[in-house]
């Protein structure tokens, strides 16, 4: 049968400006058809780059039915899309594409009784966890994206995560589906006995004709059916028709599972819910090498295992962040390694844990293993299999490896066969990658290094997969285990299930979408796995000159912002001890996100959709909420530094024009400040008085904010007029002086030189008066960044030559010593050697002075670690010393504070700003007991907690120094704002 293909091949398609306007006349929701959203919308975490004509985001059941309703009229096709995490492309497309994440994402129901929950297609994983929790039930599947990835993406792609050995894969885990065809009919499916079947025929609708249509292809199709399709729990390649067989009950919902939208779109799912198990242990087995921890498989499969995760070497040494680091380290000595989780009643776990450990023994290459009780460990552990689709988009030598055969399985007792061949191929190809994935149901996640720069990478490319394809075959498998085939893998399913069973998709796919409305090029008349790239040979796009000069990408911005590859982990809603991305979280909006924010920049660099280059105002708007606090510099799997690529943009896009006048009045800051010294007084009062709210609109100051008060003398002043105490016996320490403490709150470097000196350093300042440069970097003056950083590290030279350590008490301009001068100042010699040498009070007084014995004191306190602190130096030292010291911290899981420098008093970013405090911070420190110590070394940090709750933030140095003079201390009478 001949199929139309009025959706995608019309001959009179409408732009983009007719959809959006036919969109938003169809009271379709939220609709957007402007530049800048389509290029955000452009990529998923595939290879692939389609550029869609329009972006709707539902609210309502309505606004989905409109939209397809409208694309039907216009025979404009359909994608649709949860978190953008395909690997694989098909949450892309070049029509309209549906965004369920941001508002249709609520929970219907959840029944205890029967297990079930009932939920919109946008709602993530972690959110449906989290009130499944409440009656000790939970999701089976669970994806590593499980922070961001949604329940409709899950069933279109048919989700498992490390968890399928014990519950399943989405498939077994989805009861009912309601969904709507191109054509407009909702459906509400599930399992079917024959009398139903029959039932629902005689109905005579259009339901009747689609189900009368699929058992019939059914029934004469039962052979195939039983012996071709399900065959190992990974088989998720191709449609599931297996579901349709009289043994399973025509289950038509299960059998939509895996479909990749391209049969329906879900309007809601209904879910079953397990519960967990009492008590959970790790085992973590080590091999001599992937391919012997693959063989080791079979025989471990017997002893119940939650999960089995297979990890290799070649990842694992591509982890640079020390934390990440310190606990890889500690694994068993290895060059692979199986994480086996087991679960049942606490008292039975170690009996079990070592009969897995005896059976590993067993196994060829088996090299050591550890039973993992501390809780803490196993989720550091489980953090780095978590993370395997990130680190592994770059290579420890720094090339750039992708998807495109990352997610090949083959039954469990193949899994060792199959791994070497597979890794022959690669050698025969010269390509590398680092494999990981689920081992226990023989899934392997691998990103390899093509380079698809080159026509001959390309077509590299495309021979390495054909010939894969064909291994995966030859070893019963499927060229996907769960990341669905989309356009990476479409195209190779013949050389998987022959012309027969592709017929039999075929006629599948015509049943339920006859004109190829939605997701078309997925599984059946397959679009080519190498057009579309993204990245690709015949690219021309603008040269574009930098500042910062991008070593860790050859001084490449496109190559900077393409780091980002999608896995969206920026889109988490909820902090989970880091700090990525503040901004997101408050406006759960895709331009609000890391990812946003780097494709955008990235379509700037290709100069098609976006074609105004450093000019470009939707790039500009984009990175308006963005923070600037660094957290994706350190949260990111793959190190995107938004921040970074923000002042290099604002650097060109204002270059010779006038800039917003926050960027004279913050940026310029420490200059103001010194004039301000002269006449805090005058300063203040002004400040505070009937002309404020005009000073404040003059400055591009929110209304709303006070401006924090001068002190009446500086630290400067104070510490020039002094005489040392101590006898200086551990020599010289440079105290950086910065000019938020300088001039707004000295009590705090007063502190520090009181705790320095009590350590047994004599307190030096740096020469004349000196500033990093961080608000210029933050306003993207770079030229003067530039200068300022020049005259820092000149001036703190011959301090640094001779071997003194620099000090820093505010993390932010520590931060910018550390790592922005040395990059604003490439090659700078000074400024490298300042960087090394640049350490936080913490740091200096743990790690490098021997014998010094910290005050006690008996209190409690809360921490808040500054952002820029949490993307450099983390919060490890500090944490040591507060023990040290007696202090009963807890840190708070609060991510950025939300005033993050200039940002928060910014006009139009008081709200996102509030926002971003009240989601854990500021609730917080309203919580605390009033004898609590609420620490926050920021700046930034205590003026958001001092404007918006009755408590006073304090620096570390402050609570050293009070321990040190023994007196007592509360900070629950608020103290004078900063």
């Amino acid at each position: 049968m001949e199929r139309p293909d009025t959706a995608t091949r019309g001959p009179q398609r409408p732009d983009a400006a007719a959809v959006t306007e036919a969109l938003t006349q169809g009271d379709c929701g939220e609709v957007h058809g402007d530049a800048g959203r389509r290029a955000q919308y452009a990529a998923d975490a595939s290879n692939y780059r389609q550029v869609p004509l329009a972006v709707v985001f539902p609210r309502e059941r309505r606004h989905v039915l409109n939209t397809i309703a409208v694309c039907r009229r216009l025979g404009v096709p359909i994608t649709s899309r949860g978190a953008g995490t395909s690997t694989s492309g098909q949450a892309i497309g070049s029509g309209v594409v549906m965004d369920f994440s941001r508002y249709f994402n609520r929970l219907l129901a959840l029944d205890p009784d029967t297990r079930t929950a009932t939920v919109q297609p946008g709602i993530v994983l972690d959110e449906l966890q989290r009130a499944a929790a409440e009656h000790g039930l939970l999701f089976g599947p669970d994806p590593s994206t499980h922070s961001r990835c949604t329940l409709g993406g899950m069933i279109g792609n048919n989700a498992c995560g490390s968890h399928s050995v014990a519950w399943g894969r989405t498939a077994e885990n989805v009861l009912e589906l309601e969904v709507a065809t191109y054509r407009g009919t909702v459906l509400r499916l599930g399992e079917m006995t024959q009398g139903e079947i029959d039932a629902a025929i005689a109905v005579g609708d259009d339901r009747a004709h689609l189900i009368a249509s699929l058992h019939r292809l059914a029934e004469r199709n039962l052979a195939t059916l039983r012996t071709r399709l399900g065959r190992f729990p990974r088989q998720v390649s191709g449609y599931a028709l297996e579901h349709l067989l009289p043994e399973r009950r025509f289950n038509l919902a299960r059998a939509l599972v895996g479909s990749e939208g391209t049969l329906a779109v879900i309007l809601s799912a209904t879910v079953r819910l397990v519960p967990p198990p009492p008590a959970r242990a790790l085992v973590v087995l080590g091999y001599r090498d992937a391919c012997a921890a693959a063989d080791a498989v079979p025989g471990l499969l017997g002893h119940r295992l939650l999960a089995l995760e297979g990890l290799d070497q070649a990842l694992t040494d591509i982890v640079t962040r020390p934390g990440t680091r310190r606990t890889i380290d500690t694994l068993p000595g290895a060059r692979a390694w199986l994480f086996a989780e087991l679960g049942g009643e606490e008292e039975e776990l170690p009996c079990r844990a070592e009969e897995l450990v005896a059976a590993a023994r067993e196994s060829a290459g088996f090299t050591g293993g550890e039973i993992v009780t501390d809780p803490l460990r196993a989720r550091q552990l489980w953090r780095i299999r978590e993370d395997g689709a990130g680190l592994a988009t770059r290579l420890p030598d720094g090339s750039e490896a992708w998807p495109g055969w990352e997610d090949a399985a083959v039954p469990p007792e193949q899994l060792g066969s199959y791994l070497r061949q597979f890794t022959e191929l690669l050698a025969r190809h010269h390509l590398r990658g680092a494999v990981y994935g689920h081992f226990g149901e023989g899934c392997l996640h691998v990103r390899i290094n093509f380079d698809f720069t080159t026509d001959h990478g390309t077509a590299v490319f495309r021979t390495f997969v054909t010939e894969a394809a064909a291994l995966i075959a030859a070893h019963g498998g499927s060229l996907s285990g769960e990341h669905g085939d989309g356009q990476a893998r479409s195209e190779l399913l013949p050389l998987m299930y022959g012309p027969d069973v592709m017929a039999l998709f075929q006629q599948f796919k015509d049943v339920w979408d006859p004109d190829n409305g939605l997701n078309p090029g997925m599984i059946v008349d397959p679009l080519p796995l190498d057009g579309n790239l993204r990245v690709g040979p015949h690219r021309a796009p603008p040269s574009l000159t930098t500042v910062f000069p991008l070593h860790a990408d050859d001084g490449d911005f496109a190559k900077a912002t393409r780091r980002c590859v999608g896995v969206g982990k920026c889109r988490t809603a909820a902090p989970h001890g880091d700090v990525m991305c503040p901004s997101y979280r408050v406006t759960l909006d895709e331009k609000d996100s890391t990812r946003g924010r780097a494709r955008l920049l990235y379509e700037m660099t290709q100069g098609e959709v976006i074609t105004d280059g450093w000019r470009s105002t939707e790039v500009r708007d984009a990175l308006d909420l963005c923070l600037s606090c660094k957290g994706c510099s350190a949260d990111c799997p793959v190190g995107v530094d938004v921040a970074t690529y923000k002042s290099e943009f604002l650097h060109h896009h204002y270059r010779r024009r006038i800039r917003p006048a926050s960027h004279y009045s913050m940026g310029w800051l420490p200059l103001l400040s010194r004039v301000a010294a002269r006449m805090p007084r005058l300063v203040n009062a002004l400040t505070a008085s009937r002309l404020a709210p005009a000073i404040k609109r003059l400055g591009g100051i929110a209304a709303e904010r006070e401006v924090p008060r001068f002190a009446d003398r500086t630290f400067l002043a104070w510490f020039r007029a002094r005489t040392p105490e101590g006898d200086g016996h551990r020599g010289p320490v440079v105290l950086w002086v910065d000019s938020f403490n300088n001039h707004f709150t000295p009590d705090v470097l007063k502190a520090g030189v009181a705790v320095l000196e009590h350590a047994g350093y004599r307190v030096q300042v740096p020469p004349g008066t000196q500033c990093c440069g961080l608000t210029w970097i933050t306003t993207g003056q770079l030229g003067i960044a530039r200068r300022v950083a020049r005259r820092t590290a000149t001036a703190l030279a011959p301090a640094v030559r001779a071997g003194m350590p620099v000090v820093g008490l505010e993390p932010s301009c520590t931060a910018a010593l550390k790592t922005d001068l040395p990059e604003l100042l490439d090659g700078d010699t000074d400024a490298r050697a300042l960087a090394r040498s640049t350490l936080t009070l913490a740091e200096l007084l743990v790690h490098h002075t021997a014998g010094w014995r910290p005050p006690h004191i008996d209190a409690r306190s809360i921490s808040q670690t500054h952002c820029h602190q949490h993307a450099t130096s983390g919060f490890t030292a500090d944490s040591a010393l507060l023990d040290a010291m007696g202090v009963d911290n807890r840190v708070l899981n609060s991510g950025c504070c939300g005033l993050a420098g200039n940002f928060g008093f910014e006009r139009n970013h008081y709200d996102v700003s509030v926002a971003a405090g009240e989601q854990v911070l500021l609730p917080a420190v309203r919580a605390a007991a009033p004898d609590t110590v609420v620490l926050a070394d920021g700046f930034s940090c205590r003026t958001q907690i001092a404007q918006r709750t009755d408590r006073a933030g304090t620096h570390l140095a402050e609570l050293l120094a009070r321990a040190s003079r023994h007196q007592p201390f509360s900070s629950a009478d608020k103290e004078s704002a900063p």
